[in-house]
């Protein structure tokens, strides 16, 4: 806390200490109590909200990602047109790309190097807009295994180093207390507006299903989560 840490962020760090103990305790057979399970951590008022950036500025930084035309403004404008996390685009390999099937999309699945977040962030994005763009410049310019081996390498995943960098480039590009992330907030917002089914906006973000219902079957197709991104990048004016 002395650090400036919020409560949010050390109860995180806590609950992998935890989890890390439960499963020793379970391995080993042990009787004996976590006693990381009862560490009061006081509540404060450092959490702060996300704020989605608003169309218009996602537009003029999409414009600069097309003049400027290099590794790091090809995964903004991957990210801007498809709501990933940073962590699963940095992560992506060129295999993930498919450019030539009949939808063209991602396929943000788990590799060695970038586990994903959840189970529901295994998932199919139709590549429209400016994530097609930037996913046509990463193949045809990528040489190796990554889509982004800047930030990206069999060690893992540069998040850190890769969310320092695009924040300060959009510090002078978006609305104060923007970030790389809130184009991910930006996502589900644009996709409310042009009254997508609350479902596949989960399907697209890889967020939890909100119901039992949802996670019957395998989901929308390909066909269709694309209907609704070219609505959604039909916006654009460039």
């Amino acid at each position: 806390m002395n650090k400036g840490l919020s409560s949010s962020s050390i109860r995180r760090v806590f609950s992998t200490v935890k989890a890390v103990i439960n499963l020793t305790i379970s391995e080993k057979g042990l009787q004996a109590r976590n006693i990381f399970t009862s560490v009061y951590i006081p509540d404060d008022a450092k959490t702060k909200t996300r704020i989605p950036i608003p169309v218009a500025y996602i537009q003029q930084i999409q414009k600069e990602c097309i003049e400027w035309d290099d590794e790091m403004r090809w995964l903004i404008a991957l990210i801007s047109d498809t709501g990933l996390r940073l962590s699963e685009a940095c992560g992506l390999a060129i295999d993930d790309i498919h450019l030539t099937a009949q939808v063209p999309h991602l396929e943000i699945t788990p590799h060695s190097w970038r586990a994903l977040k959840t189970k529901s962030s295994k998932r199919k994005i139709p590549l429209v807009g400016m994530a097609n763009w930037a996913a046509n410049r990463v193949t045809r310019s990528g040489d190796g295994k990554f889509a982004f081996p800047k930030y990206c390498s069999l060690d893992g995943v540069k998040a850190n180093s890769a969310s320092g960098a695009l924040n300060k480039w959009l510090s002078t590009r978006a609305p104060k207390d923007c970030v790389v992330h809130s184009f991910r907030h930006s996502f589900r917002d644009r996709l409310r507006a042009i009254e997508c089914p609350s479902e596949i906006i989960d399907e697209l973000g890889g967020w939890s299903r909100a119901n039992i219902g949802s996670q019957y079957g395998q989901g929308y197709s390909l066909e269709i989560k694309d209907k609704y991104l070219r609505r959604l990048t039909a916006e654009a004016t460039f």
